[in-house]
């Protein structure tokens, strides 16, 4: 009975041993798999939709494709707001007919980027398009505004992996936003109002419109301003917000269209 004892212990024991052979060898493999697959991710371009912050502190964004109506009371309010930091995205033929105005947009402070040149979905592009596009609207607002933008925000908000490739292999970052102001459905100045107080939050990118498009953005934007300080919210530049250069500890936060789907599309940006 003794030895029966022993030799089942020694089996035991064994067995533990190789046991912890296996739990150890699956835990570096999934440890390695982890390591390839942050890589993986850091290396994937990816669209910045807010900044990780606990700092109140957020980017008003403005896009314009068309129109001189509506930008010039957006540029007024701003301005007696003293609000000196806003992120405008031009479109570049936009800024090619209206050099006065991101003059003025310049004059102000304000940070430009690039809207792209033909106002279309650039998923449904092929890749040289794609190129052609972000190249073209390139030239043509380093040319109006005397400097290289390095911030787009595609056309409709629309885009894929290819895109935010290519626009990352010409030198790009893709800016989305996580509160939209819905203004380009024009659904009521209190809805706009609503809708960016509602959705603020420390690190937002806020989505509002300058083209003429939109009618009822030059109403909302002086409660805005006034309920975001209230709050205790400062404004900054999105290359501000990204970099942390007035921030600390700001951290951007991207995503790819597989894991955050696409913006929806307005008729007008």
């Amino acid at each position: 009975m003794n030895i029966f004892v022993v030799i089942n212990g020694k089996r035991l024991k064994q067995r533990l041993v190789l046991l912890l052979g296996v739990i150890f060898a699956v835990g570096v493999i999934y440890a390695e798999r982890t390591n390839i697959t942050v890589f993986q991710s850091e290396e994937t371009p990816a669209a910045v939709y807010k900044v990780v912050t606990e700092r109140k502190v957020l980017s008003l964004t403005f896009d314009i494709s068309w129109g001189e109506q509506r930008v010039g009371p957006i540029l007024d309010i701003l301005q007696q707001k003293k609000v000196q930091k806003a992120t405008f995205f031009l479109s570049a033929p936009w800024a090619e007919s209206h050099p006065e105005i991101v003059r003025r947009i310049l004059d102000a402070g304000f940070e430009i980027g690039s809207h792209g040149y033909k106002h279309a979905n650039y998923s449904r592009f092929k890749d040289d398009e794609i190129r052609t596009q972000i190249r073209t609207a390139h030239a043509a607002l380093t040319k109006v505004t005397g400097m290289s933008p390095r911030l787009i925000r595609m056309p409709n908000g629309d885009y894929d992996q290819r895109v935010l490739r290519i626009a990352h292999e010409l030198g790009y970052r893709t800016i989305q936003w996580d509160t939209d102001s819905k203004d380009w459905t024009n659904p009521g100045t209190q809805s706009i109002i609503q809708s960016v107080i509602t959705g603020a939050h420390p690190g937002d990118i806020v989505l509002l419109h300058a083209s003429d498009s939109v009618k009822q953005t030059h109403e909302a934007l002086p409660v805005i301003i006034d309920e975001l300080r209230s709050r205790g919210y400062t404004f900054a530049t999105v290359t501000e917000l990204i970099q942390g250069t007035e921030f600390d500890a700001n951290k951007a936060q991207e995503q790819t269209p597989s894991t955050r789907g696409f913006a929806p599309v307005p008729s007008e940006t």
